[in-house]
């Protein structure tokens, strides 16, 4: 586990104000927000995201349908899709995909939550109430 892993998953959890998240992605390099993207969509495919988190990740991340991300989400593959997010070059794009990546992560990691692991699991990021994340 990383500082950047358990930041991600701290602001998917809710247990971070994504205000914060935004700070922390924008201090980012653009090297380095290009890689915390990609980390994001693969986080969003270990938890098994799906195409029809597709529409309450846009009403979650707050971003109107004519933004990249939020029309990209809704169409085809999901893996297809949030790797066309997550590859968004315009700096000013990118905090819109910051957003959105973490509104999907923060559905299917509930649902994957409730189907997988309501009986308990070995996840660290379960766990994140007791990691101090900063």
């Amino acid at each position: 586990m990383t500082g950047r892993d358990v930041i991600l998953n701290a602001l998917a959890q809710g247990l971070r104000p994504m205000s914060q998240g935004i700070e922390w992605f924008d201090g980012l390099s653009p090297e380095e927000q290009s890689e915390t993207l990609l980390f994001l969509r693969h986080h969003c495919v270990q938890v098994r995201a799906v195409i029809e988190d597709g529409p309450e990740s846009v009403r979650r991340a707050g971003l109107r349908l004519p933004h990249t991300p939020a029309v990209l989400i809704t169409r085809g593959r999901i893996d297809q899709q949030l790797g066309k997010i997550a590859g968004i070059a315009p700096l000013d794009e990118r905090r819109k995909a910051f957003r959105r990546l973490i509104a999907v992560l923060a559905i299917a990691d509930a649902q994957c939550r409730e189907r997988y692991c309501s009986d308990g699991c070995g996840h660290w990021w379960h766990r994140l109430y007791a990691v101090n994340p900063t």
